[in-house]
């Protein structure tokens, strides 16, 4: 078994299916095909369900994916270890939560002072992003505040207010309650402080509607569909327009705190050093005219 096998196994196993699999690696598809049919043969067990949509994990299979994404990360950092110069160089992946205000001063910063570092962005809710951390999916991510995995460690980064928002012509909070609840999935922090808060007030909402982009919520709200609750720094520039409407919500609620996380047990790569570094010099510039719009 070679660590080839594992990646090209890890691979299809993200993708679903070989063709995916091929273009993401640059390989031809009898390649992956009779690579992982080789590591099937030396396991002497099937680890893919084959059928017409693809490929599906077998119970064998799911098992493996655990120990392969382990032995792969711990693989990657032991090269980060022995490859490791002053000069920050290489791959640096980092998560964001929806709407991060003062992120593209701290991404251009970096950038531009280390032109040798191959960095990515990947977007998602609070809850996901600690996962992909914590299985080393993610070098480290920017997440609202909450109760952390005894393996990571935080930065604090900066303090948000959380604005409800409706359309203008809602005006009381009799009117709000009836509204729709426009957010993202189950795991945002955001949407975790509006449903305290309907808890605590003994509110059910009417309905409860998910999207996958901030700008669909913001779009739905100004057009009447509901309501929702953001940072107000994020939204400013739409309020400012007369295109919706501002409802505040006692500090228990609405204050809330973006860290940046990441393994505490990681190896600390001067890349990712540099970059916490950048994260601290950056967060006290005022970039309010900036918002940064994730899925």
């Amino acid at each position: 078994m070679e660590f080839k096998d594992l990646e090209i196994f890890q691979t299809v196993a993200q993708k679903g299916t070989v063709t995916e699999a091929a273009k993401e690696l640059r390989y031809v598809q009898s390649n992956i095909t009779s690579r992982i049919q080789k590591l099937e043969t030396e396991l002497n067990t099937p680890l893919f369900n084959r059928h017409n949509r693809g490929m599906s994990l077998t119970p064998e299979g799911k098992k493996l994916l655990v120990y392969c994404e382990k032995i792969l990360a711990l693989t990657n950092e032991m090269k980060k270890v022995v490859q490791s110069k002053e000069e920050p160089s290489g791959k640096l992946e980092i998560g964001s939560v929806e709407t991060v205000i003062k992120l593209p001063p701290i991404l251009s910063a970096y950038t531009k002072k280390y032109k040798n570092v191959d960095l990515s962005l990947f977007s998602g809710v609070t809850e996901k992003l600690q996962k992909d951390v914590l299985n080393h999916r993610l070098d480290g991510a920017f997440i609202t505040e909450t109760e952390l995995h005894q393996d990571l460690i935080s930065y604090d980064v900066f303090q948000e207010e959380l604005v409800l928002i409706s359309d203008p012509n809602i005006t009381s909070m009799e009117q709000l309650i009836r509204e729709p609840f426009l957010c993202f999935s189950e795991g945002c922090g955001y949407r975790a402080r509006l449903t305290e808060w309907y808890k605590d007030q003994h509110i059910t909402p009417q309905k409860v509607m998910e999207f996958g982009t901030l700008e669909t919520i913001l779009s739905s709200v100004v057009v009447g569909l509901g309501i929702t609750f953001v940072p107000k720094s994020a939204v400013a520039h739409i309020e400012s327009r007369g295109l919706i409407k501002f409802h505040s919500l006692p500090e228990k609620y609405s204050k809330i705190k973006t860290v940046f996380i990441r393994r505490s047990d990681a190896y600390f790569t001067s890349t990712i050093e540099k970059f916490i570094e950048t994260i601290e010099f950056n967060k006290g510039e005022s970039s309010e005219h900036l918002s940064f719009y994730l899925g």
